[in-house]
């Protein structure tokens, strides 16, 4: 894979050969691909921020009828907190949950909350199948999808989700496995 030239593209979603490291690296691996969510994904966040502070907005042309000053800024600084925080939570869930792909294994990190995570770790020469699934106006005009990486018997399948470059993720990782194969052959 000496072929890859090292490149960081959608706000840093698909990196190539990046100087990343990570905790259960060993000395002789090397990260070739770093990928999460296509940028594209945070647009509803956003949409659904900006329609709720609207939503404020509007509502304090009402509250001064029924409430206090004092109340009224309680209020809306409650829900600018709230409003703050489902923004900052919606970035960390994008900027955290990241696949990671290196000479021997493809690596998943997965953050539900803030305070979980899973990491699944998939030794190359155990994937069985890479398959690359993107369909619908979105994902077709910005090229992002799904990427599944199937493992043999009861090892945990490896799903992600909303990548950028799903088909060119998946021609990387079934090169990997065929210089695998051809290595320990």
């Amino acid at each position: 894979m000496n072929d890859l030239k090292t490149s960081h593209k959608l706000f840093h979603s698909f990196c190539i050969r990046p100087t990343t490291r990570f905790d259960s690296q060993s000395k002789t691996e090397e990260v070739l691909l770093v990928i999460r969510a296509h940028p594209i994904i945070l647009i509803p966040t956003f949409i659904n921020s900006l329609a709720l502070f609207f939503i404020l907005f509007f509502l304090n042309f009402f509250l001064p009828s029924f409430l206090t000053i004092t109340q009224i800024l309680f209020i809306n600084l409650m829900f600018l907190v709230f409003l703050g925080n489902y923004l900052w939570f919606g970035f960390l869930n994008w900027y955290f949950n990241v696949g990671i792909i290196t000479n021997e294994r493809v690596v998943d990190v997965d953050y539900s909350v803030v305070l979980y995570k899973e990491i699944t770790y998939t030794l190359l020469s155990h994937v069985q199948d890479v398959t690359a699934k993107s369909g619908g106006f979105l994902e077709s005009l910005f090229n992002f999808g799904n990427l599944f990486v199937q493992t043999a018997g009861t090892e945990t399948n490896t799903e992600f989700l909303n990548i950028p470059h799903p088909s060119g993720v998946a021609k990387i990782i079934n090169t990997l496995i065929q210089n695998e194969k051809h290595i320990h052959g």
